[in-house]
């Protein structure tokens, strides 16, 4: 019978716990700092991007800083064919003036500092002179016709929409700029086309319509595309800053967990010694008083006194041993003696030292043991903690005239295990976790008051571990518990005899 860790699946549950509220309490604190620079903006949107847009918007301005008087020279010249050549001239100074003017402005707005600007003046500032420059651009639709030329309406309708094509590009990070810049000769090209419905064709009146409706959206598109890349880069910026955070912490904690491992290994090596001398002269003498080996005590109570520091004394040695077998496996620093050992022979050694400890509670331990099975290579010391381990669990929880069910077989794959069945009271599903600690103990052990370190079953899967094996326990309440220890196919020394004339074992919950 094979299984996951219990230990594993709960440590693995709680750290999804734990990263699950780590997360939900970052979206939170994430986005009520979202929300209240929201609220303290009328935009709609964070303050900080205010800055980042209208700057956006004044780059876009000066690296257009030649390519816009190029295409004033172009458009005023070719205005000459149906305008004044005085008007038209007239009209590119005046256009120069208002690109040039809105080009200092914006290289202006470049070289300050974030903290020295005021942008709702800023923003004002491009509104107008955005505005003066949707004003130049749509005279020159009003310049008066000195010459017949063919395609008039056509040409003006096209200067609009590179007027419109142009302004959505350049402003499309402050929507109201492209609204100031496209309304006026949008409007004077709407209301020259329904004023000469009749002589003009209703198609190019529709796509004057339209196309400035295509742009205005394509602005706001554009808008809010810039919205979202600079929401991604602040979402991004703020992972890392958290990575890097959480790394730091991370350090930190491994650094404090690295110099409080060190501690705790001075600590027991100096301590180890300085308890288990004492311990063993206490267990030394009071053995010897026991026995009356130099006369009788004289007095009864002593000697059930005797009896009590010779018992608690065993029991300190004994938790001292656990507690320094754990640190030394947890440490690394546990070697395996491996060798040829046969579970079955070790099975029997285990339950011969148990045997009078159970029939004082009126316990049977049966016995299940498949004695063609193969040597394995393991450490026979380890395997004989990890049975007596389960052993004393077993007994010291299963009720009077109780029965254990001590099992050695094959596993399917080919390995071998060891499982240790109780009738007693079992454990509660919530429980199993806390048995499988350090130092856990169930609410069980809590009502019997029974002696223990809850350091056994901790030993037990450290161990099972080392030698590549697997660690299950099965438990319902008023029914008993079954553990079971599975050791891999790879340690199984040589081939056994065909499944089918091995033993077969049969486990059998007691109901």
């Amino acid at each position: 019978m094979a299984g996951v860790s219990p230990t594993k699946g709960a440590a693995d549950k709680k750290k999804d716990t734990n990263g699950t509220r780590a997360a939900r309490r970052r979206a939170v604190l994430r986005t009520v700092h979202d929300v209240r620079e929201q609220l303290n903006s009328q935009q709609g949107y964070r303050p900080t991007f205010q800055h980042e847009l209208m700057l956006m918007y004044a780059k876009n301005r000066t690296s257009a800083g030649l390519a816009i008087p190029i295409l004033l020279l172009i458009v005023g010249a070719i205005s000459t064919l149906w305008a004044d050549p005085v008007h038209s001239l007239a009209w590119i100074g005046a256009s120069m003036l208002t690109q040039t003017v809105l080009f200092l402005v914006a290289r202006r707005f470049e070289r300050l500092n974030s903290e020295e600007i005021d942008l709702a003046v800023w923003r004002r500032r491009f509104l107008m002179w955005e505005a003066i420059g949707g004003v130049v651009w749509a005279s020159i639709l009003l310049l008066p016709s000195t010459k017949g030329a063919a395609y008039l309406v056509e040409y003006q309708f096209a200067i609009m929409l590179v007027v419109v094509a142009v302004t959505t590009m350049l402003a499309f990070s402050i929507p109201a700029a492209v609204w100031v810049a496209s309304v006026p000769i949008s409007s004077i090209i709407i209301y020259q086309t329904i004023l000469n419905a009749g002589s003009v064709d209703t198609t190019l009146s529709l796509m004057s319509i339209g196309s400035l409706v295509f742009f205005m959206m394509l602005s706001k598109r554009l808008y809010h595309s810039t919205l979202a890349m600079m929401n991604f880069r602040v979402e991004k910026d703020f992972l890392i800053t958290e990575l890097e955070q959480a790394k730091a912490i991370s350090d930190e904690s491994r650094r404090q967990a690295e110099e409080a491992n060190t501690a705790k290994s001075r600590f027991l090596a100096t301590m180890s010694h300085e308890l288990r001398t004492p311990l063993n002269a206490i267990l030394g003498f009071s053995e010897i008083m026991q026995n009356e080996v130099f006369g009788a005590v004289g007095n009864a109570k002593y000697l059930e006194y005797v009896n009590d520091i010779h018992s608690s004394g065993a029991h300190l040695l004994n938790l001292i041993n656990e507690i320094l077998d754990l640190s030394r496996i947890e440490a690394g620093r546990y070697k395996l003696n491996e060798e040829a050992v046969t579970l079955a022979y070790i099975a029997e050694d285990c339950e011969n030292l148990l045997r009078i400890r159970a029939r004082a509670k009126d316990i049977s331990i049966k016995l299940k043991l498949d004695e063609s099975l193969p040597k394995l290579w393991a450490d026979e010391r380890a395997i004989r903690q990890i049975i007596l381990n389960l052993l004393t669990n077993a007994v010291k929880f299963t009720p009077l005239a109780g029965q254990i069910t001590l099992s050695i077989g094959a596993t399917s794959e080919g390995g071998q295990f060891v499982s240790v069945e109780d009738n007693g009271p079992g454990i509660p599903q919530n429980e199993i976790a806390t048995v499988l600690s350090a130092f856990g103990q169930g609410s069980a052990a809590i009502q019997s008051a029974e002696e223990g370190s809850g350091l056994g079953l901790s030993i037990v899967q450290a161990l099972v571990s080392m030698h590549g094996g697997s660690f299950d326990l099965q438990s319902e309440l008023r029914k008993g518990t079954i553990v079971t220890v599975t050791l891999p196919k790879t340690r199984v020394m040589d081939i056994g005899p065909p499944k089918s004339k091995q033993k077969q074992i049969v486990l059998k919950r007691a109901g």
